[in-house]
Parts: structure tokens; C-alpha cells; sequence
């Protein structure tokens, strides 16, 4: 995950000195990608993670510049020397990795803030930043999946800026500084997806390990049991929340989606058949059924177990126990967000290289 839902919670109704640093650039390897945020706040604290440790102290001391002249700056780090005297102090990340620092005033704070609503609200959100020569923001734009846009840009927003903002939110690039025709200037891409959310259906003891790791890893966790003594707040304090309800009853409260993974774990094989029965046709990211294959043909009366459905679930790590077997499904969880791009998405990332 990129780090702007925890960034986001934290600055909303905010009104320190607070500093949002993004890496835009890498050239060669390095410990987070294009994208990855993290935020300097006022009071000193820290929230996320750029690298290993390595760039983010001197970073601090660049933050209090930009607090201080209230300007948006770009630092660049060479990590790929070896030697105990170079930024890369022996760890060899062979990278060279470009970080832009910009204060959070009042303007950027709202429009932040507009941020998260989108993607609290389940909505696709792009943006372009537009650097100067030195790799300073002088203008920014969101885009919504719904063309709402908001920002800061000096000047008429004209159809042509409009249309290749679109044109960048359709085809899914990676993030990323690449040059634009059309602005003469080096634009900063990213999207922001809607954190990932995760519905496990069972409240067993094994549901405890799965729901606390995939908050950990960025998930927004469901719990839902019909059983009153296993579906309890003490029992999964890192749930997002918890439905306490039979299958057909929690069904009706989900609005499920496409970006939406589901793992069903009750222990109950009538129960588990009935959630099968109501999860046809839903879209999703993830379908996922514990227990091993001959067990989830017999939910589906011996037949072929369907394509979208994932049975045994987790990666075959040779995992025993909850939390290892915890470990392996939100590896597999990570390993679908990463890679299952939908077709289509892929066909227009591939058209993207065109503009580049």
C-alpha cells in the first residue's frame, strides 16, 4: 500500500506544520516505488515509511526547511555506492530515488481532505502534479472516477487539460514523473485506490490472526458471524467493523464490488454452502473458501470447483495453524492487489506508453 489512508486519517481537522513526502521518482532498485507517501508532522512524529531507515533523518532536516520557506522541494538520494560513506551506508539498494517535500497549508489540507472522501467513499481518484525545472509543484489537479476534479492550477483550465487528465485516469499508468506535449512540462502521475477491503465471513479463533494481519497490511476488515459469543469488538479490536447476522441478513447490508475480497471460514458447511449460494455473481477481487479442495467440491455437490473461486486458500507456504495460515492468505490477498490488474486496465497502461 502507498501509505496515504493512515496519512489521511491523521491530517483530517489537522492544523500543524505538517509535511507530505512522496517519492516520484526511482531509477533502479529501491525499498518503496513511485507512489509511497509518508508525513512529517509539526510536533516531530512520523507517520509511514520511505525506505529502511535510511533517508528518513535526513529528511527531517530538510522538512524544516520547507516548513520555514513554505516552498515545495525535491530531494534526491543516490543509494546505489556501497561504501559505509555514501547514502546507500553498505546496503546496496543500487536506486536512485527522487523525494518531493511539500508543506500541507490550508489550501492543500482541503483538498486532501476532499481526497479521502473519494476514497472513503469507494471512488477512483487520479492526479497530476505539474513540476517546475527543479522539480517544484506549481500546479496540481484530482480527478475522480465520476470527472469531478479539484485542485490547484494557475490559469483557465482549459478542454485539453481536462481531456488528458481523463485520458491518464482511464488508462492506469504507473506512477511516476513522465513529460507532457501538451503542457510542456514534467507532470507527476499517481492514482489513489480506495483502501482494499477485506469481508471474513466466521469469527472463529483462526479469524482473529487473518483479521489482525490484514489490517496491518492496509486492508479495511468486515467481521461477520451469526454467533453472538465469537462476534465480539475484544475479539477483533482491528476489525473495521462487525455484521451480526445470518448470512442472508448481512448480504442485504454489503454493497460488494469489484475491488471487494471475500474469505469464508465458518466451520459451518451449510453456512459456507449458503454464503457460496448469495456470492454468485458478485464480481470480486478475491473469493476465497478454508478447508481443502474435496471438501469445497462438496459444498457444490461434487461438481468442479468454479474458476473465480479459490480453494485451498493462501499461498502453498506448507502453512499449520492460524497464523501462519494468516500469513499465507494475506500474502495471496497482497499478491491479487498487486498483480490482477483487469484486462482492459492493462490494454490502456500499455496505450499510456504512447504519451511517454
Amino acid at each position: 500500500m502507498d501509505g496515504i489512508h493512515e496519512i489521511l486519517d491523521v491530517i483530517y481537522g489537522s492544523v500543524t506544520d505538517d509535511v507530505l513526502a512522496t517519492i516520484i521518482r526511482v531509477e533502479g532498485s529501491a525499498y518503496r516505488k513511485e507512489g509511497t507517501s509518508m508525513l512529517f508532522r509539526g510536533d516531530g512524529t512520523q507517520i509511514g515509511l520511505l525506505s529502511a531507515g535510511c533517508l528518513e533523518k535526513d529528511l527531517s532536516y530538510h522538512v524544516q526547511d520547507v516548513i520555514n520557506q513554505r516552498n515545495t522541494k525535491t530531494i534526491v538520494y543516490d543509494l546505489r555506492d556501497e561504501d559505509d560513506l555514501s547514502w546507500g551506508q553498505g546496503a546496496g539498494c543500487n536506486g536512485v530515488i527522487s523525494v518531493l517535500l511539500e508543506p500541507i497549508d490550508a489550501c492543500l489540507r482541503e483538498h486532501l481532505c476532499k481526497l479521502k472522501f473519494h476514497l472513503d467513499s469507494g471512488r477512483r481518484v487520479t492526479m497530476i502534479k505539474k513540476l517546475s525545472k527543479d522539480y517544484s509543484v506549481s500546479d496540481y489537479l484530482f480527478m475522480t472516477d465520476e470527472q469531478q476534479l479539484f485542485g490547484k492550477w494557475h490559469g483557465r483550465l482549459s478542454l485539453q487539460i481536462k481531456s488528458l487528465l481523463n485520458c491518464i485516469h482511464q488508462s492506469l499508468p504507473k506512477s511516476g514523473i513522465t513529460f507532457s506535449q501538451e503542457l510542456s512540462a514534467d507532470l507527476y502521475l499517481h492514482c489513489f485506490e480506495p483502501k482494499p477491503r477485506l469481508i471474513v465471513f466466521g469469527a472463529g479463533r483462526d479469524a482473529v490472526p487473518l483479521v489482525s494481519m490484514a489490517s496491518q497490511a492496509g486492508f479495511s476488515v468486515l467481521v461477520s458471524d451469526w454467533r453472538p459469543a465469537l462476534c465480539k469488538e475484544k475479539f477483533f479490536p482491528d476489525a473495521d467493523q462487525l455484521f451480526m447476522g445470518f448470512p442472508s441478513e448481512v448480504m442485504s447490508m454489503l454493497s460488494l464490488s469489484s475491488i471487494d475480497s471475500v474469505i469464508i471460514l465458518t466451520h459451518h458447511f451449510q453456512r459456507d454452502r449458503e454464503l457460496l449460494h448469495l456470492l454468485k455473481g458478485h464480481k470480486l477481487r478475491y473469493l476465497g473458501v478454508l478447508g481443502s479442495k474435496a471438501r469445497t467440491k462438496r459444498l457444490f455437490d461434487g461438481r468442479e470447483i468454479p474458476p473465480e473461486i479459490t480453494s485451498p486458500v493462501g499461498l502453498p507456504i506448507g502453512a499449520e495453524g492460524p497464523e501462519e495460515i494468516a500469513i499465507s492468505i494475506v500474502a495471496e490477498l497482497i499478491q491479487r492487489q498487486r498483480l490482477k490488474k483487469p484486462e482492459k486496465a492493462m490494454a490502456r497502461e500499455r496505450s499510456w506508453s504512447s504519451y511517454d
